[in-house]
């Protein structure tokens, strides 16, 4: 195990109603001026916008509005809400939504206190300093309510880029997994995908003796497994709801990640998919994170055999573990195929004929050299035949 450092001081109120405390903990961490960062009209037909904008009122906490997040959040409406912030002397950003609108917060929130381009933060500059930031969260996916990180398009080029730092972790979040009752069942399936993506993303290591890590993963994948075809079957089931909600947080605030190298490029192939499609980042995860593993699993067959073993239930096949590493991903396509979610190209809508524009973008895209790295390096000719592999 490497040695790290963990700073995650998020408070969380879990639990039913708790969003009616949203101005209670506003005042709490600091804040007397408020944006309201939402996405489009769920939030609105539910009434739960009002009900946050009474919270505030009740705790005598003034607000601006600003709404319009899309999934796959744009740089566009990032200057709109930092200029915004500035124009109205902002101490606070409440973001009311799924990891959209967070990762959206907390662009604003960074940008809001930088001098340059927020989009400095896209391109490998670390986040020091930002607005404080509190989340009410409305679907279980992203991770976002509790982890230091957000992911932003930008519209020219359309690169989808992450930036980190603990100053973007929110200081509280409020979820209340009621509030995810009414999603449709394929964005609960790619919110349950995503949490399984970040989950993945970690396990694939090169760091040797973590096992406590790799447990808590492990865990956490059992919990998906069995409460995803719960929900998706009962939309209404509150408890498996309710897991699915925490298990999303831990799978991405990186208490499973300390002390270890971590993969991620699942997700960097992906985001390509979702910038130029505009397709759901889950969605995009089930077809892109089987192609990869099947790409990738020689470089260390006994972890993808032991993920196997040990999540899917498969028998280790001692005289040929690469058998059993196959059977494992086998398990996660057909799990991925249960709960609704596409397994190729053509399912999610993309084209075979997009993929160099893919690869360019991927390899050589705002400022990359002509690789990613993670569990392998992987040059443009392996992100071309990864492409390929999920034309199928």
């Amino acid at each position: 195990m490497k040695n790290f450092t963990f700073y995650s001081p998020t408070f969380f109120a879990f639990g039913k109603d708790t969003e009616n405390d949203a101005g209670k903990y506003v005042k709490r961490f600091g804040g007397s001026k408020v944006l309201i960062h939402y996405g489009g009209g769920s939030v609105v037909r539910s009434g739960l916008l009002d009900r946050v904008k009474k919270s505030l009122e009740e705790a005598g906490i003034s607000f601006v509005e600003l709404g319009g997040v899309k999934p796959n959040p744009r740089s566009g409406l990032v200057y709109e809400g930092i200029e915004l912030c500035k124009k109205e002397n902002v101490d606070f950003i409440l973001a009311v939504g799924g990891g959209s609108v967070i990762d959206s917060s907390k662009a604003i929130a960074a940008g809001t206190l930088y001098d340059g381009d927020f989009w400095d933060f896209y391109t490998g500059k670390r986040v020091e300093n930002a607005l404080p930031v509190g989340t009410i969260l409305t679907i279980a996916a992203a991770g976002s309510e509790g982890s230091p990180d957000s992911v932003i398009t930008k519209e020219e080029g359309m690169f989808k880029r992450g930036a980190s730092g603990d100053a973007l972790r929110p200081r509280f979040s409020i979820l209340n997994p009621a509030l995810t009752q009414t999603l449709p069942p394929y964005q609960t399936a790619a919110g349950i995908t995503d949490i399984m993506a970040h989950l993945h993303e970690r396990y694939l290591t090169n760091t040797k003796e973590v096992e406590v890590t790799d447990r808590l993963i492990e865990g956490l994948l059992l919990t998906m497994i069995h409460e995803g075809p719960r929900v998706i079957e009962d939309p209404d089931n509150y408890e498996a709801r309710a897991n699915i909600m925490w298990a999303g947080m831990m799978a991405h605030n990186n208490s499973c990640g300390v002390g270890r190298s971590q993969d991620w490029n699942s997700h960097n192939i992906e985001h390509e998919l979702s910038a130029l499609y505009d397709c759901a980042h889950g969605a995009g995860l089930a077809v892109t994170m089987p192609a990869v593993f099947r790409y990738v699993y020689k470089h260390d067959v006994m972890r993808f055999a032991k993920l196997a073993v040990r999540v899917w239930g498969c028998q280790m096949d001692f005289d040929n573990p690469e058998r059993t590493a196959l059977e494992g991903i086998t398990a996660l396509e057909r799990f991925l195929k249960s709960i609704g979610m596409p397994l190729s190209f053509a399912e999610l809508g993309a084209k075979e004929e997009d993929i160099p524009t893919l690869v360019k973008a991927l390899c050589y895209g705002d400022g990359r050299t002509g690789s990613i790295s993670g569990f392998v390096t992987l040059d443009e000719n392996d992100c071309t035949k990864i492409y390929q592999m999920m034309v199928r």
